[in-house]
């Protein structure tokens, strides 16, 4: 095999041994594609095959995470009315693809960063004195690099973007956090974009940026062409083409994938892993928002007045009084076991402390010598955090919410004193039968299967840095019956887990505490009645499949093992805390099980 060819091939090992772990999945049809992209490589000389590798690397990395975590189905099923508009919506799918790429991979975060440098500098050599020359594709996609992808761009590219930025602000900026929390839902990232791109009304749109990506690809090669037509007529042409080779092919040689992924030798098994990471699931029918305008993540301290709060708090300080032994006692227990995992550390050679026994030698051979003494340093528990996620709906009115909320109670106080982070959360919605979501929808015509149809309220009594003494009187909040609601439990599941990724603890816990089924009249009124719950289904899946949060459920009066692999039913109330404490100290035992 000449050495041409064995380059080739080394190169489009390289590739498609990437594209396979990336993607998830190999399409064999692509083979051609490779080899000849390959071959058009190698036939450069040495410092452009250099730079166009770097550009493959990152064109294949972009690609396989389209293939891998886009679906078809639907991107389509969510496309906007014209081309124009469809346009800006693909480049934003291509760059939600391109960010979960790049937090999940050094390499690719490396290789998509270069090459989107590279493509801003092209910017420098065109002249931009009016809107004309500053077409709205392009100006979205350095927007799209600019704010979600946090690639700076020079002063030509700003300027390109400088005629649209206020535009696309007024229309994307509000929504900017809400759409990096659901990255991983293609479901509802592609939903609201199309929203979005929509509601831009832009009318100067080129089709896409992808004709100016080939067309620049096709003067690159042009230009190449050109060069080697030039080299080709030097003697010695021949000697520098083949040392050049040499040369690069010692770069591909050296070039290893586990440098751009973290994956085992094995692709298959590879493949499993990152699928694991971030799983995408596929239903028969994806969940869909009609609107998120009306939803609400609230403070519980903003919710209510001072007055009403400390009133909530003495009723559930009375109500404590009841259970405060029992629990109380299973939560000591729980701090003796935390406790007595803590690994017990010295502080040597001090002037005070505790007399250091195995020192004494010293003395007795030279009694010049001082005392030593030693001291028992404080060691933090396992870097842990966890969140207690609560069903505020109206069903768990009464004594469900109320010992829901003790436990919440005392669990964080225990918790907290070994150390353990502890996060309490609350969802239900803010409205019966729909609110302002299904006004909305029935203003604009009550359009066919149009989602999750009601305003969302999800609560925050305590978050995972404020101490249970600062928060305490919130927990009381739980007991306001107006509160109580409905409840759409995979979007608070998923919202609970978006918190508990963002944080630096080594170990993650999620308890969910509800009573059933997920329930909301106005959205299953107008959608399949298992809507809600397949939702759940698939959001509980997620989780437990990347395996970087532990969840675990406790059911009251309903069985939640069909949703949950961790999932206890109790029967009476009551035994909610004894439940709440020995499932938490289950898991803090070595092997992790689940009685």
């Amino acid at each position: 095999m000449k050495k041409d060819e064995i380059l080739r091939e080394k190169i489009k090992t390289a590739l498609i041994s990437t594209f396979k772990v990336i993607s998830l999945k190999f399409n064999k049809d692509k083979l051609e594609d490779f080899d000849k992209k390959a071959t058009d490589l190698i036939s450069q000389k040495n410092e452009i095959i250099l730079k166009n590798f770097d550009n493959l690397r990152a064109e294949f990395d972009s690609k396989a995470l389209k293939q891998g975590y886009s679906d078809v189905e639907i991107l389509n099923n969510n496309l906007p009315q014209n081309n124009k508009q469809i346009a800006l919506y693909k480049i934003a799918e291509k760059i939600r693809c391109e960010f979960i790429g790049m937090g999940m991979y050094l390499g690719i975060n490396k290789n998509i960063n270069n090459y989107y440098d590279r493509k801003i500098n092209l910017n420098n050599k065109l002249k931009i004195d009016t809107i004309k020359d500053a077409p709205a594709s392009k100006a979205f996609e350095l927007y799209m690099i600019k704010n979600f992808l946090d690639i700076k761009l020079n002063s030509n590219s700003q300027k390109i973007l400088n005629y649209w930025e206020t535009k696309f602000n007024n229309t994307i900026k509000k929504h900017k956090k809400y759409l990096i929390e659901n990255i991983n839902d293609q479901e509802i990232f592609n939903s609201k974009f199309s929203e979005l791109v929509s509601e831009l009304n832009l009318e100067d749109i080129d089709d896409d940026t992808s004709q100016n990506n080939e067309e620049d690809k096709d003067k690159q090669q042009d230009n190449s062409r050109n060069d080697d037509e030039k080299e080709n007529n030097n003697k010695d042409t021949s000697d520098e083409q083949n040392s050049s080779s040499m040369e690069f092919e010692s770069d591909v040689s050296e070039f290893r994938i586990d440098e751009q992924l973290d994956v085992d030798e094995n692709v298959d098994n590879s493949s499993k892993n990152i699928s694991q990471k971030l799983n995408i699931i596929k239903d028969e029918k994806e969940y869909k928002i009609y609107t998120n305008n009306f939803d609400e993540i609230a403070r519980a301290e903003k919710l209510e007045n001072n007055e009403e709060i400390s009133k909530l708090r003495k009723n559930l300080d009375q109500q404590l009084l009841s259970f405060k032994d029992l629990v109380t006692k299973l939560a000591n227990k729980l701090q003796r076991q935390l406790l007595a995992k803590q690994n017990r550390s010295w502080e040597f050679d001090l002037e005070e402390g505790l007399l250091d026994s195995s020192k004494l030698t010293r003395v007795v051979i030279d009694p010049y010598n001082s005392l030593s003494f030693k001291k028992e340093k404080d060691l933090e528990f396992k870097d842990t955090i966890v969140t207690i996620l609560i069903d505020n709906s109206g069903s768990m009115r009464g004594r469900p919410i109320t010992i829901a909320a003790l436990c919440a109670d005392i669990l964080s106080r225990t918790l907290e004193r070994c150390s353990v982070k502890v996060e309490v959360l609350g969802f239900t919605t803010k409205n019966w039968k729909g609110g302002q979501s299904r006004e909305d929808w029935t203003k604009k015509g009550k359009i066919k299967n149009p989602g999750r149809l009601n305003d969302l309220r999800h609560i925050i009594y305590k978050s995972a840095d404020n101490h249970w003494r600062r928060s305490k009187n919130n927990l009381g909040l739980m007991l306001k019956e107006g509160l109580l609601k409905e409840n759409i439990d995979g979007e608070a599941i998923n919202w609970a887990y978006n918190r508990l990724q963002k944080r630096g603890e080594e170990r993650k816990i999620l308890m969910v505490i509800s009573d059933g089924a997920p329930v909301d009249d106005s959205t299953l009124s107008v959608n399949s009645g298992d809507y809600l719950e397949k939702h759940l289904k698939k959001m509980v899946k997620l989780i437990e499949s990347k395996e970087d949060v532990e969840i675990l459920a406790i059911g009251i009066g309903h069985d939640v093992s069909r949703y949950y692999k961790r999932a206890i039913k109790i029967s009476d109330v009551n035994e909610l805390g004894d439940v709440m404490i020995n499932q938490l100290s289950t898991l803090f035992e070595k092997d992790r099980t689940l009685n």
